[in-house]
């Protein structure tokens, strides 16, 4: 019979390494290679392929051109919440921010962190730090690359430079911490400097010291006192500060996505091609990897404490889910409920949807990964978990196959559906995205060791030709 565990004791408890069966992880003896398929981590696989397709359902408002503020397809060319269709987009956003809105990008990250950990301990177990060092550096040199590529030729809304810059400048050193110690600093790193460097961005603190001063003014102006200087400055530092964050028009918002249309692979390329790679030296402000870095150190925490490969007991999942769907979930709830009833003014989604943001995240995305493994564990047959296994084992490929087939769909092909779909219909071209990855990777890996570009990556890893083709039993 299983017990009951508290994650905070799972994370203080040591763990063994010893899995058993096909998870377990293989000896090197004494070479430094790539591990093989029969030696890898089931139930890692699982849910990188889940966090891979969940990513595609936030992802494909930028490709479809519905990404408006905040993540809330308003100020766009096709606006959610006008027309006969408000209520199933609200319902939809409901969902979207309950379970995908950067939960699956903080599974995402967290297995990146998990397969750290992983990477370096299977090395160092036979080859020394010394090598687990320069492989690591490799590795993520290369996926540095491969993220600059992606992001200036084909979308710039790569998180590949993204994770690469995280692991080359904090994971390797953190490696070694014990999995509490991972936790607490990555939960510090996430809601802490997370919080604090997104409000910094947003300008929330501008807002509230102008909010406080404006409540005041007009309390004055109503007694009929007039204004200092000093005063009608900060009255026109509200104005500005409104009109900042009005939303585009409509027809602004379909003049753009005209433009982005029109524009050709050369231009996008010009236009948001170039911008990414000016945006890359924005890094080093915190807003855009606080949150991603503190999900790698949890990823690494949950990988030590078998959290990750379904070792632990059931009960630990089951509470995991709960705590963390009852911290999520109705915050989201009452924060999209008062936004909606705003008419979506940007203050309220200030307070209530951007501030706890990173709250939210964290405690929505341990409750995804513990109802992943809940499923995991549970009487789901095999083959059912296997198509979505193929494409955690060729999450690269899928990843950089997603963002050609998005762009050929909606802005460098024929159909150029960019600003043309309503923000409901784009869950049909994630149904077909999804297909295409699902069957593809299990037709491929039926022949091949690894996908295309983790072939790639791996041969250029480790500077070796990596065999390709899946040697026959």
């Amino acid at each position: 019979m299983e017990g009951t565990a508290s994650l905070g004791a799972v994370l203080n408890a040591p763990f063994s390494r010893t899995l058993g069966g096909e998870e377990s992880p293989s000896p090197l003896q004494g070479s430094v290679a790539p591990v093989k398929r029969g030696d890898r981590i089931a139930s890692l696989d699982v849910l990188r392929g889940f966090a891979l397709l969940g990513i595609l359902v936030a992802n494909i408002e930028g490709f479809a051109g519905l990404e408006g503020r905040f993540e809330i397809p308003i100020g766009v060319a096709k606006n959610a919440f006008v027309g006969p269709h408000t209520h199933l987009n609200l319902v939809i956003l409901f969902l979207k921010w309950i379970f995908i809105e950067d939960k699956m990008r903080g599974l995402f990250a967290m297995l990146f962190g998990a397969g750290v950990v992983l990477l370096t301990e299977r090395i160092e177990r036979n080859n020394g730090q010394v090598n687990s060092a320069d492989i690591f550096l490799r590795r993520n040199m290369w996926l540095f690359v491969f993220g600059v590529l992606h992001g200036t030729f084909i979308w710039d809304g790569d998180i590949l430079a993204e994770y690469a810059f995280n692991a080359l400048f904090f994971l390797y050193p953190c490696r070694k911490l014990k999995a509490k110690s991972l936790f607490v600093v990555g939960t510090i790193v996430w809601i802490g400097i997370g919080t604090l460097a997104s409000s910094v961005a947003e300008g929330d603190f501008e807002y509230l010291r102008l909010s406080r001063q404006k409540s005041a003014l007009v309390a004055i102006e109503k007694s009929g006192t007039n204004l200092t200087p000093a005063q009608n400055e900060t009255k026109k530092e509200w104005r500005a500060l409104i009109t900042k964050n009005e939303l585009r028009s409509t027809d602004e918002a379909n003049a753009n996505a005209a433009k982005r249309r029109n524009g050709g692979y050369i231009g996008y390329v010009k236009d948001r091609g170039t911008g990414f790679v000016r945006h890359l030296g924005d890094f080093e402000s915190g807003y855009y990897f606080a949150d991603i870095l503190g999900a790698m150190l949890i990823g690494m925490a949950l990988y030590k404490s078998g959290f990750l490969i379904s070792k632990l007991p059931l009960s630990t999942y089951l509470s995991t889910a709960f705590v963390g769907f009852l911290i999520s979930t109705p915050l989201y709830v009452v924060g999209i409920w008062k936004a909606y009833g705003s008419s979506f003014y940007f203050a309220v989604i200030e307070k209530w949807i951007v501030f706890p943001h990173n709250l939210t995240a964290e405690a929505g995305t341990l409750a995804n990964a513990a109802l992943l493994m809940i499923l995991f564990k549970g009487r789901v047959p095999r083959t059912l978990l296997r198509p979505f296994a193929a494409v955690g084992q060729t999450a690269l490929t899928n990843y950089l196959l997603t963002s050609v087939l998005c762009q050929y769909l909606f802005v460098f092909g024929p159909l150029e559906l960019y600003g043309r779909v309503e923000y409901y219909q784009s869950l049909y071209f994630v149904l077909a995205v999804w297909v295409v990855n699902l069957v593809a990777s299990s037709l491929w890996l039926r022949h091949f060791e690894f996908g295309p570009v983790e072939w790639l990556w791996r041969s250029l890893t480790y500077w070796k030709l990596q065999p390709m083709r899946l040697r026959s039993k």
